[in-house]
């Protein structure tokens, strides 16, 4: 395999780090105060292909591959990781799930406003308030009348809700089959019956929202049903696998984004006579944080390579997410550590990066249930191969 990116991945870095660099990075304390990403800033994502990346060209997206659509995450993350992780949530599951398994005319309906920047985005629901990691246990159902499906249930922390154009929903249509009685539906947010609670209130990420929602007797058209009944399980966990290459990527950029913090103020900041990049201890902890995000974007890149060639990438998904958000929490300490007092201070960017990097050890699949997948996956195929 080839590690090195194709010019084009290299022009795109450039150009989204730009946009990042004018755009996003100057409003991050804003945003984090805030907790609300301007309106004005997502308008002016669209035209550049950012709320786009999972969308088929034919519907108005960019339709980029999937080391591009990590570079992309990776980049706005290095911005602001709430922000970051809205994109991410957008593009790679709202987006993804009706993009993989939607029939062509729901993707030519649906996709084509979330992706041109008019202010609204998608989300997707899988959390309810007694199953997080245990999607077997969900209880939301969606019942066939007539010409209709009826859903009745409940959400918990589901993020864009509240910005959301729809909400692509799984639900349990068989009980009796068990895993192979689900399926996903696209909800619009406009749905009488369909109620969406306030923000929750979170110890970091302000730029993303997210909501508990509620489904009373929301009736569908039978065409709402995202691809084929009873499959909406292995959906789910094809559109997680994706999901869990680009958190690890958020998981990079905030990482850089606090090293490129701590080096900034080592450079500057003296102490005992002379720089603090002159110290040991600094030294060493501007070490370890280099060479761990270094490990971190080739095991993201790598996942994201695997995935793009068709070929199996569970593990490497999981691997990659279970290191690099685990780092970013590393790191951003480090970096705060290296601030001293200041460190501790909302003055300073490096606290709000390590608030943001708390929550990607949780969302989409803990590290807990990053090491069940990944053992699983070692004593059934073994592990991971370069190929």
């Amino acid at each position: 395999m080839d590690f090195q990116l194709s010019e084009e991945q290299r022009l795109w870095r450039k150009s989204v780090h730009d946009f990042v660099k004018k755009e996003i990075k100057p409003l991050a304390k804003e945003i984090n105060e805030n907790e609300e990403i301007p309106p004005q800033l997502l308008k002016k994502m669209g035209p550049l292909g950012l709320l786009g990346m999972s969308v088929p060209e034919a519907c108005g997206g960019a339709e980029l591959d999937s080391i591009s659509i990590a570079i992309a995450i990776e980049e706005i993350a290095w911005g602001d990781g709430g922000t970051a992780l809205t994109i991410e949530a957008h593009n790679e599951l709202g987006c993804a799930a009706v993009a993989a398994f939607g029939s062509e005319s729901q993707k030519n309906k649906w996709l084509p406003p979330v992706a041109s920047g008019e202010g609204k985005l998608t989300s997707l629901a899988l959390t309810e308030p007694q199953a997080g990691s245990d999607l077997r246990n969900i209880k939301t159902s969606a019942k066939k009348e007539g010409d209709s499906w009826v859903l009745q249930g409940s959400k918990a922390w589901i993020t864009n809700a509240g910005k959301a154009a729809f909400i692509v929903t799984l639900a349990v249509t068989d009980p009796d089959k068990g895993s192979r009685g689900m399926s996903m539906f696209i909800v619009p947010t406009d749905a009488p019956g369909l109620s969406i609670a306030p923000p929750e209130k979170k110890m970091g990420a302000g730029g993303t929202h997210s909501h508990a929602v509620s489904y009373e007797n929301v009736r569908l058209p039978l065409e709402n049903l995202l691809g084929k009944q009873g499959e909406g399980l292995q959906q789910t966990l094809h559109v997680l696998d994706g999901g869990r290459i680009s958190v690890g990527a958020i998981s990079v950029g905030i990482a850089q984004g606090a090293l490129d913090e701590a080096v900034k103020y080592a450079r500057e900041r003296h102490s005992f006579g002379k720089p603090l990049q002159d110290h040991q201890a600094i030294q060493w902890l501007v070490a370890d944080a280099a060479t761990e995000i270094h490990a971190a974007r080739l095991m993201v890149y790598y996942a994201a390579w695997l995935k793009e060639q068709g070929q199996p990438f569970t593990q490497a998904g999981a691997a990659a997410k279970l290191f690099a958000t685990e780092m970013a929490e590393r790191v951003s300490y480090s970096a705060i550590q290296i601030h001293g007092s200041y460190g501790y201070s909302r003055e300073y960017p490096v606290e709000a990066m390590y608030r943001a990097a708390r929550l990607m050890t949780i969302g989409e699949g803990t590290s807990e249930i990053q090491r069940l997948v990944i053992a699983r996956k070692v004593f059934k195929d073994g592990p991971l191969q370069i190929p």
